[in-house]
Order: C-alpha cells, then sequence, then structure tokens
C-alpha cells in the first residue's frame, strides 16, 4: 500500500496548492475578475445608459423656466370680387392677391404656482434615485462575479479531489486483487474495491458536468473564459468590526435605502406639483408679424404685440383634486416603503455576518477535518497490513477523507463568498472600497454635460 499513500498525498498537496497556495504565473486574481465585470458587463453598461435618459429629466423640467418661440409663415392666392360703400357711394373692387405673411411669437411663463421649481427638484431627485438603482446593480454585478470566481475554484477544487480518489481507488482495486491472488483476501474484498470504484467514477463525471456549467456562467458573468485563476482571498478588512456597526453602516450606505429616501423625496415634490394646478398661471405673449397683400386695400401691414396673460383656474371637473390625493397617497407609499426597506437591509446584514461567523469556523473545522482523516488514512492502511482491518475499513477512510476534502474547499468558498456578501449588504461593495484598479464609472459627468443644455439633437458621445 505504499504506493497509494503517495498518491493521496500528492493529491493532498495539488488540492492546496491550486486553493489556497502560491500564485500561479500569470494567473488570473479575483480583483481583476471583478474589474472586467465592473467595465464589461452589458447588465451594468444597460443600467448606465438607463441612468443617462433619467438625467434628461432634468433639461427637460427646467425648459419650464424658458420662453417659448415659434415663427409662422403663409403664402397663398386669393380672389376678390366685392362692392364697398361709403359716404361717396358705391363701389366695385375686383383682382387677384398673393398673401403672404411671416411672423414671431415668443410666449414666457411667469409664474405657475411654482410648478416648475418643484418640477426641476422632483427630476434631479430621480437622478439621484437612478443613481443610487445603479449602485445596487453595481454591487450585485460585483458579488455575483466574486461568487462565480469562488464557484470555479471550488468546482475544480471538487473535480481534482474525485479524480485523486479515483486514481487512489483504482491502486487499491489493484493491490487488492495483488493479495487475492496470493490468498491474503476474500472475494469479497476485491468486489468491495471494484464497487468504491464504481461509485468513484460515477461522481467524476458529475463533478466535470458541474464545472462545464460553472465556467459557462463565468463567461456570462465576468466576460471570459476563466484560465490560471489565483486563490480569492476574503475582504474582512474592508468590514465593519461588529454587526451593530454594520447594521447602522448597512441603514445609512445601502443603495437600496438610500435610493428609498430619494423616492420619499420626490414623492413630496410631485405633491406640490399637483397642488401647483390650483394656482393661477401668469404668462406674456410678444408677437410680431409682417404681411404683404392680406387684402386687396391692403399691399403691406406690420403689427406687433405684448400681452400678458393670467389664467385662474376655477373648476376643472375634479381632475386635479384627484391627481393631489393620489399623490398623498403614493407619498405615503414611498414613506412605508423606506420602513420595509430598512428592516429588510437590517436583516440581510444580520444574515450575511451571520453567514461570515459560520463560515470561519468551518474553514478551520473543515481544515483539523482533513488532517485527522489523513491520519486515519493512513493508520488504517498500516493496521490493515498487520491483519487488524479490512479491505472495507481502507474504503471507508478513504471515502471519509475524500468527504473532508470536499467539505474543505466548499468552506472556503463560503468563507470568501460571505465577505463580499456583507461588503455588499452594508453597500460598500464598490471599486473605490476595494481599491480595484480600474476607472470608476461616474454617472456626474454626463448629468453635468446635459444638464443647463438649451437644445441640440446629439448626446455628449456624439450619437
Amino acid at each position: 500500500m505504499g504506493g497509494v499513500k503517495v498518491l493521496t498525498g500528492a493529491a493532498t498537496a495539488a488540492l492546496l496548492l491550486a486553493f489556497v497556495g502560491a500564485t500561479p504565473v500569470r494567473a488570473d486574481t479575483i480583483e481583476a475578475a471583478l474589474i472586467r465585470a465592473y467595465q464589461n458587463n452589458p447588465q451594468l453598461n444597460a443600467q448606465r445608459a438607463s441612468v443617462r435618459a433619467t438625467d434628461e429629466n432634468v433639461p427637460q423640467a427646467l425648459s419650464g423656466y424658458r420662453p417659448k418661440v415659434a415663427v409662422t409663415a403663409s403664402a397663398g392666392y386669393q380672389y376678390t370680387d366685392a362692392v364697398a360703400t361709403s359716404q361717396l357711394g358705391a363701389s366695385h373692387l375686383t383682382g387677384t392677391q398673393v398673401p403672404r405673411s411671416v411672423g414671431a411669437t415668443v410666449t414666457q411663463t411667469l409664474f405657475n404656482g411654482q410648478q416648475t421649481a418643484n418640477r426641476t427638484r422632483a427630476a434631479e431627485g430621480q437622478v439621484s434615485s437612478a443613481r443610487e438603482g445603479l449602485r445596487v446593480l453595481e454591487q450585485s454585478v460585483m458579488l455575483a462575479a466574486a461568487t462565480i470566481y469562488m464557484d470555479y475554484l471550488r468546482d475544480s477544487a471538487t473535480l481534482e479531489v474525485q479524480r485523486s480518489n479515483v486514481r487512489v481507488l483504482e491502486q487499491t482495486l489493484k493491490q487488492t486483487r495483488d493479495r487475492f491472488n496470493v490468498g491474503e483476501v476474500t472475494r469479497t474484498d476485491v468486489a468491495q474495491s471494484e464497487a468504491q470504484l464504481a461509485a468513484g467514477r460515477t461522481q467524476q463525471p458529475t463533478a466535470e458536468s458541474t464545472l462545464t456549467t460553472t465556467r459557462s456562467n463565468f463567461r456570462r458573468i465576468i466576460g471570459s473564459e476563466p484560465v490560471a485563476l489565483a486563490a480569492g482571498s476574503p475582504v474582512d478588512r474592508f468590514l465593519p468590526s461588529t454587526l451593530p456597526s454594520a447594521i447602522d453602516l448597512g441603514l445609512t450606505e445601502n443603495p437600496n435605502v438610500t435610493a428609498a429616501m430619494f423616492g420619499i423625496d420626490v414623492s413630496f415634490l410631485n405633491v406640490k406639483v399637483s397642488e401647483g394646478a390650483l394656482f393661477p398661471t401668469v404668462t406674456l405673449q410678444v408677437g410680431a408679424q409682417q404681411a404683404w397683400e392680406s387684402s386687396i386695400s391692403s399691399p403691406r401691414g406690420f403689427t406687433a404685440s405684448a400681452v400678458t396673460q393670467i389664467s385662474v383656474p376655477i373648476y376643472q371637473g375634479g381632475a386635479e383634486y384627484a391627481l393631489i390625493r393620489q399623490s398623498k397617497e403614493s407619498l405615503a407609499q414611498q414613506r412605508l416603503v423606506l420602513e420595509q426597506t430598512r428592516d429588510q437591509t437590517r436583516a440581510s446584514v444580520v444574515q450575511a455576518w451571520g453567514q461570515l461567523l459560520a463560515g470561519r469556523a468551518q474553514v478551520s473545522s473543515a481544515q483539523a477535518q482533513v488532517s485527522a482523516s489523513e491520519i486515519a488514512l493512513n493508520g488504517v492502511r498500516e493496521e490493515a497490513k498487520a491483519g487488524q482491518r479490512t479491505t472495507l475499513d481502507v474504503l471507508n477512510a478513504q471515502q471519509a477523507l475524500v468527504n473532508a476534502r470536499v467539505a474543505l474547499v466548499t468552506a472556503q468558498h463560503d468563507r470568501v463568498v460571505a465577505s463580499y456578501a456583507v461588503l455588499n449588504a452594508v453597500g460598500r461593495l464598490s471599486p473605490t472600497v476595494l481599491k480595484l484598479s480600474t476607472t470608476v464609472y461616474d454617472p456626474s459627468v454626463h448629468y453635468q454635460q446635459v444638464r443647463d443644455s438649451w437644445g441640440g439633437v446629439r448626446t455628449p458621445d456624439g450619437r
């Protein structure tokens, strides 16, 4: 059984190097994977485009402060046949004209119950809320990237454990048959070895299928195939030191909470906009028109005007009152949504924190389990040589070691993912906090480019 022991030790060393050991040459790191997901994930880029579209709500609202200018022009053909009477008698007018005119009108709203101001502030609140929604998706994508990275490490390590197990069982079966040939063991021992090897060969394709699925998801989330992945490490250094501080941080920085808070602001301003419909509207209209041949007796004419108009709504069928009541109910709903979001955030932080603590304990236990299982397997093999143990005892000890190794790689996976989950729950899973070497997308750049735009159909990037 000496050859079996050497193979087992080699498999253990390979597993530890692949998962928690030295970094391979040109290895892909979890930080690099997070950067690629942050830059290239299509879902995230689509959400960024959505935020840019929301930015345009602000210049739309600001347009209420600006004048509206319209230019009109007309031309046509006119035939006149009329009798005109005056103190001098009747006169017959007949002829054709080509009436033409050109004019311009400028309309400026002077007062509308602060609707423009409140619409502008509401649009700014929508922009802020959209940015928080972008933060939510950024964190979700980065958590998914970290998770799939660790999934691939776990599944590839599990596959290596199963392959190593098959190799060991093949050696065990060979040695059992040799011992059977010399009469040291019975046919039952051979059958037990054959059955254990068949079970190991069944588990290996399952592990391969799982790894294939994980590789596909890795490509979908991160945007590249997994090649020579280095070990992932927890991000505990970026986490709060205690659970209460983590909860407090989550209730203030989690983007779901801040988005709900901006939602309350927007709903409150929508109430003010609805109430503004009950106030008078004051507008100033300035116009000028130049006309030619407007009538047979008027070859040319010019007019100019400046009119101030006040419109006082008395009753519009009740729609404006229903809209006010509806807006108030929406405001009450948003306040309840904020409370619900805070409760969900608190629960998410507590759950993630508990998983982190459990993960730390599981890694220590799993490492102790692997060490004890290796010692037990070596002892059972030595005792089997002396006839104190059966082949089944050796096979059971080998399976116990395989299970321990799988438990260890799973615990190491869960440990790293749990640290990222806590960072996500408190709202700090971002390239800035993680100090990733990438350009951070700044949504305020596009906002400043379009906020005070008075015209133009091209987007800031030239489309």
